[in-house]
């Protein structure tokens, strides 16, 4: 994976557009991210980070995307351009975020876009450029996440080092070391193959304590089914930690003996309910002839009783014998009788109709109904002639609501126009006083741009003029040190060449001494020494002058190493002598706050250039407007002033021909009215008299149909016939009654002549208590014998099928107790709690170890070289105390000692390289992990301070290295030794409108 171009619109602290060319900075192959404290070197690793993976890092997933500088015109916006897997890519990516409406006021929420497109070199027309592959998100994620091989979490802690989180990792416990690695690497697998085994277990276990159960249940129900008298069967029913099989024979020998018992016991109880069945047969048909024969003689007596009761009630019925023969002859009157009274009430009440509608048309009601028609027929003759008139009338009232109408907005126009009038006159005023404005406020900028040239530049030579006071105090001490140092180093040398001539003087002692009698002498080569040389007191041995030399030796060396020193402070205090100038930082200093103050006050005029320059934009808009709004107002007068007169002529006109229709009415529609009201009475009167005459023939018809009627049905007159009427209930009651009264008798006499009845009264009474209560001793005896057999049978029944399970049990249970036990060991050896697992270690532990173990071998590579061959990082798979687990535990090997010690123990400098180097050795394995996909672009976040300058060489040397193969390594830090180490460098400014980027040399120019 390599970085080309990077470009970011309203993101994070960044208000415009900023672009990033990263193969320019990589060109170099290490490249410096360097800014003020919040100005956003780590929002450029957000924005990279959110292009690949549409979310920026976990640590900063919170915070908002858009810039609270941008302008609300300007979209939040990212594009990338990345070369994955062999192909040069561009991703475009814009956030949920709140734009202004394009129509009306207010805002709307703009939703999340992403663009994925791929450079060609061939595209279809011939040519090269770029090719949509993608517009959706999913799609766009799920192509991006192939080619780069790693999630958003491992890609933040293998492409943008966090040395913060290592350094953590590094001191962690084994929890904490394993999280991380977790989500590193996919070792979820794993976890799913425990929760597997843990998951087996529990449901062999449970099958395997459910079978216990069963058989202690099995056998319960046996002991229960066979009765309390039945032989226990303790001793027999395994327990619930005990192993099933080994009662099971003793248990089916059990319930083999309790089924033998309760086959005698259910021959028994067939014996016995064949007898109480015999009985009880016997017993139901004596009850059966018993109640037949009591029957007939309750029914004979009952049919006795009956008839002398009909023979009374029949005595007083002719009377109504008599009403119900004249009520069914009026029956044949009765429709006449309501015929004729509704044609009397319909001739009355069209009499009233008629003499109400001729009181309501007048006097000119008085003809009969003919001429009455005649005097409507001249009244609608009249109102077809008003329809014409009416129209005319409607049109005159139109006319004038139309006329008002047109004045009033003639009125408005001409308001209108002398508004706009009004306005354009102080136009130019406003226009001079807002370009007057904004030329100060663009002046006021320009000084701003002056002012932070010349306060960056004092801002450095200020500091290079500490630097420089600083580095000539510390010349003065090393001069002084030098000078001393000089004068031991001479004395040393002194020394030593006092001690080589003191000891050429007495060789020959030192010689002398060396001789033995009777072995030739080195220098004669005689065997006699007759005079050796006898040494003096202050005698110099080699020993002496070897110590002297080594004296003189240290002391040159120290005089070496403080004129070195000495030479390097003169050399730094020369460069920032040049960069700070002739002034001394009192001077610098004032100079500093003057051009502060200055630029504070150019930057108050400045603020104003925005709002001024919209303003005028919106004055120049709001001309435009009032101008078309004075023409358009004056056009409308116009117009509107010369269809008022029109309307005016038309009106009078209608006038004229309105007043000859109306005559004396107010209106042509309120004659019409007058009119049509009397035609309307005059037609109902009209009609009313035409009804009224036809009641009066179907009434005199009526009354004649009915007196004929009556006298066919042998009444003297209508009325008798109605007096004779019985209300229809009241018939069907009569009727009834009497039918059933001669029905009642004749069944009563033909029941008294039954010969069976008669039989049976001529014989004495039975005793049917008696007879029913042998009948019930029987039966209850039958129902006791028939419960005894059914229990005794259903308990033969169900100790046999209680057999049949226990033995079937017993065979099925063997094959779950070898599985349970198989499967229980796996699991404890995966969840690490099983006593043949010594470390104690899961089995998502160990596969962890084992990458740790790869990681730990990676990073050391590196450490020998940053630690100068002293750290190295080993894996520890030793077992941890207490219930915490092992295999993740991480130790230091120092070579000075050949001991081996905890991580924790590092210094603030040794923790951060040996951070840096665990951090690259993961990136290395989390690497291969992903299949090898090379990566070309790394960025190491801040760090570098807390080393010292031999160790920062050290560690540079290593990340020089990265740069094999062609690969860019970013570093984002503060130190200033880098900046001058490193040339290539991307430079973030922060002002009070937002962030900036720029490459080091385009700040230079």
């Amino acid at each position: 994976m390599r970085l080309h171009q990077l470009t970011v619109t309203a993101f994070g602290p960044f208000a415009g557009t900023e672009r990033v060319d990263f193969d320019r900075l990589a060109s170099a192959g290490l490249f410096l991210l360097r800014g003020a404290t919040g100005a956003g070197k780590s929002s450029v690793l957000d924005a990279v980070c959110f292009a690949l993976y549409g979310e920026v890092p976990g640590a900063r997933k919170g915070n908002p995307l858009r810039s609270d500088h941008a302008d609300s015109l300007r979209l939040t916006e990212v594009r990338l351009e990345v070369t994955l897997g062999g192909r040069r890519l561009e991703i475009t990516r814009s956030p949920e975020q709140l734009r202004p409406k394009r129509r009306g006021t207010g805002m709307t929420v703009e939703k999340p876009q992403t663009l994925l497109r791929e450079w060609c070199a061939e595209l279809p027309d011939g040519g090269s450029g770029w090719q949509a592959v993608s517009k959706s998100h999913q799609e766009a994620g799920e192509e991006l996440r192939r080619l780069i091989g790693m999630s958003r979490d491992q890609f933040c802690q293998v492409v943008l080092l966090p040395q913060g989180d290592f350094a953590r990792f590094l001191r962690a416990d084994a929890g904490d070391r394993a999280a991380l690695l977790r989500q590193l690497f996919d070792t979820g697998r794993f976890e799913q193959v425990e929760r597997w085994l843990g998951e087996q277990r529990r449901g062999h276990e449970a099958k395997v304590q459910a079978g216990r159960l069963k058989l202690r249940d099995l056998a319960n129900r046996a002991h229960e089914v066979a009765g309390p008298a039945a032989e226990p069967a303790d001793g027999w029913v395994p327990e619930e930690d005990g192993p099933a099989g080994r009662h099971a024979d003793g248990l089916l020998a059990w319930a083999a003996i309790l089924r033998g018992g309760a086959a005698e016991q259910l021959a028994v109880a067939h014996q016995a309910l064949a007898g109480a069945d015999t009985a009880q047969q016997a017993a139901q048909h004596r009850q059966e002839r018993a109640g037949e024969l009591a029957d007939r003689q309750r029914r004979h007596r009952a049919a006795v009783l009956e008839a002398a009761r009909l023979a009374d009630a029949s005595a007083g019925l002719a009377e109504d014998r008599q009403r119900l023969a004249a009520a069914q002859a009026a029956l044949g009157v009765e429709p006449l009788l309501r015929l004729r009274d509704g044609a009397t009430l319909a001739h009355r009440d069209a009499e009233r109709a008629e003499l109400a509608a001729r009181a309501a048309a007048g006097p000119e009601a008085a003809a009969d109904a003919d001429g009455l028609a005649a005097a409507e027929r001249l009244l609608r003759e009249q109102l077809g002639r008003l329809a014409a008139a009416g129209a005319d009338e409607r049109r005159h009232d139109a006319l004038g609501r139309e006329q008002e109408q047109l004045g009033r907005e003639r009125g408005r126009a001409e308001e209108l126009a002398e508004e706009a009038q009004e306005w354009l006159t102080g136009f130019d005023a406003r226009l001079k006083t807002l370009q007057d404005e904004q030329t100060e406020a663009r002046a006021a900028e320009a000084q701003v741009e002056r002012l932070d040239t010349r306060r960056a530049e004092l801002a450095a030579r200020l500091d290079a003029a500490a630097r420089r006071d600083g580095l000539r105090g510390r010349i003065t001490q090393a001069e002084a040190g030098l000078l001393a140092l000089r004068g031991r180093a001479l004395d040393a040398r002194e020394h030593g060449q006092e001690l080589r001539e003191r000891r050429l003087a007495g060789m020959a002692a030192e010689l002398a001494g060396q001789l033995s009698d009777g072995e030739p002498c080195r220098v004669c080569g005689s065997a006699v020494h007759p005079a050796p040389a006898r040494p003096s007191g202050a005698q110099v041995r080699a020993e002496d002058e070897e110590r002297a030399g080594a004296v003189q030796l240290r002391a040159e060396q120290a005089v070496a190493a403080a004129e070195s020193a000495l030479t390097a402070l003169r050399v730094d205090e020369a460069s920032a002598a040049g960069a700070a100038g002739t002034q001394d930082a009192a001077e610098l200093r004032a100079a500093f706050d003057t051009v502060e103050q200055d630029r504070q006050e150019a930057l108050r005029a400045a603020d104003g250039l925005g709002r001024t320059t919209r303003q005028l934009a919106r004055l120049t808009a709001d001309q435009a407007d009032q101008q078309a709004q004075l023409r358009r107002a004056g056009q409308d007068a116009a117009a509107l002033a010369a269809k008022v007169q029109t309307l005016a002529a038309e009106r009078a006109e209608l006038g004229l021909r309105l007043a000859a229709a109306r005559g004396d009415a107010p209106s042509v529609a309120a004659r019409a009215a007058a009119l049509g009201a009397l035609a309307e009475a005059l037609a109902a009167a009209a009609g009313a008299a035409r009804a009224r005459a036809e009641t009066a023939a179907r009434l005199a018809e009526a009354e004649r149909e009915l007196r004929q009627a009556a006298q066919a049905a042998g009444f003297t007159d209508p009325e008798a016939a109605r007096a004779a009427l019985l209300p229809g209930p009241e018939l069907a009651v009569l009727k009834a009654r009497l039918d059933g009264l001669r029905a009642a008798r004749d069944t009563a006499e033909a029941r008294l002549a039954e010969p069976e009845l008669v039989a049976a009264a001529a014989c004495p009474a039975v005793d049917l208590p008696l007879v029913q209560a042998e009948l019930q001793a029987a039966t209850a005896r039958l129902r006791t014998a028939a419960a005894e057999e059914r229990t005794a049978r259903e308990r033969c029944e169900a100790l046999a099928r209680i057999g049949g399970e226990l033995t079937g049990l017993a065979t099925r249970l063997a094959p779950d107790l070898d599985r349970y036990e198989r499967i229980s060991r796996l699991a404890g050896l995966a969840s690490g709690t099983s006593g043949e697992n010594v470390l104690r270690m899961r089995l998502e532990s160990y596969v962890l170890a084992a990458r740790l173990e790869q990681v730990a071998a990676a990073a050391s590579a590196r450490l020998v070289r940053m630690s100068g061959g002293r750290y190295t990082l080993v894996h520890s798979d030793g077992r941890a105390s207490g219930n915490r687990r092992s295999g993740l535990a991480l130790r230091v090997v120092d070579a000075w000692t050949g001991s081996e010690r905890d991580t924790a123990t590092l210094s603030g400098g040794e923790s951060f390289f040996a951070s840096l180097a665990l951090a690259l050795g993961l990136a290395d394995v989390v690497t291969d992990e992903a299949g090898g996909m090379p990566l070309d672009t790394l960025f190491i976040d801040e760090g570098f301070g807390s080393l010292d300058e031999q160790t920062l060489e050290e560690v540079m040397d290593v990340l020089d290295g990265l740069r094999e193969r062609d690969r860019a390594v970013g570093i984002v830090s503060h130190v200033p030794h880098l900046r001058s180490r490193i040339p290539a460098q991307l430079l973030v400014r922060k002002t009070r409108h937002g962030s900036t980027l720029r490459l080091a040399d385009q700040e230079n120019t």
